[in-house]
């Protein structure tokens, strides 16, 4: 174990004890209904991670009781990255940070299942229909907590609420464009010269990859 090579196991045990809840305290629920991100990690079967963030208004993440959380699933790109690993793998773990007013995080782990809209209120009709203006969820994740724990505050940077300019062009590319590479120049081949090999001849080996691997990015 390596909390015994690095002489840590006192200290680990000491912050178990005092830390570690297998439920979500008052102080916890509490925290939960004023954040308005979490950050998600994720894997499918073959023990390939994701991390991904959500956000919606303050309590976007319902507090069900004091052992089941639930996040809304909205349609996106269509990739369902963290949702199609949670049908492989139920482990979930979350991270909300406070980085205006607290500087506090606090870390959940669990296990996650997918429930339609229909599902989940028929459970639980109190949850409010529309938990972002305008959006209606397509799935709900729920979630069964195994852990939660404070992440401390040292080296959580202050950040200021700012809202978004409005009427303001942007100059970056868009979202889909921000980091993908310019399309190759088709160069026109000289007399007698052959044109560069532009297309799978020069990528082959990553496309396969990509084939061999079909869930990759998703």
């Amino acid at each position: 174990m390596l909390q015994a090579h690095l002489g840590t196991g006192e200290r680990a045990e000491a912050f178990y004890g005092r830390q570690v809840h297998p439920y979500l305290t008052a102080a916890m629920r509490d925290f939960i209904r004023r954040q308005s991100m979490v950050f998600l990690s994720t894997a499918d079967a073959r023990g390939h991670c994701d991390a991904t963030f959500r956000a919606g208004p303050p309590g976007f993440v319902t507090v069900l009781d004091d052992r089941t959380l639930a996040y809304p699933e909205y349609r996106g790109n269509g990739v369902l990255a963290s949702a199609g690993n949670l049908t492989e793998n139920p482990h979930i773990g979350l991270l909300f940070m406070d980085f205006t007013h607290d500087h506090i995080g606090l870390h959940v782990n669990g296990s996650a299942r997918l429930l339609s809209d229909q599902e989940l209120r028929a459970a639980h009709p109190w949850i409010p229909t529309e938990s972002a203006p305008g959006r209606h969820p397509v799935l709900w994740t729920l979630i069964t907590l195994h852990e939660a724990y404070v992440h401390c505050s040292k080296h959580i940077p202050h950040l200021e609420p700012a809202p978004r300019p409005l009427g303001v062009a942007r100059t970056r590319p868009k979202d889909a464009d921000y980091f993908t590479e310019p399309a190759p120049v088709p160069v026109a081949a000289g007399p007698g010269q052959d044109l560069p090999l532009t297309g799978p001849e020069v990528f082959g080996s990553a496309c396969d990859s990509a084939r061999a691997h079909p869930s990759a990015g998703s």
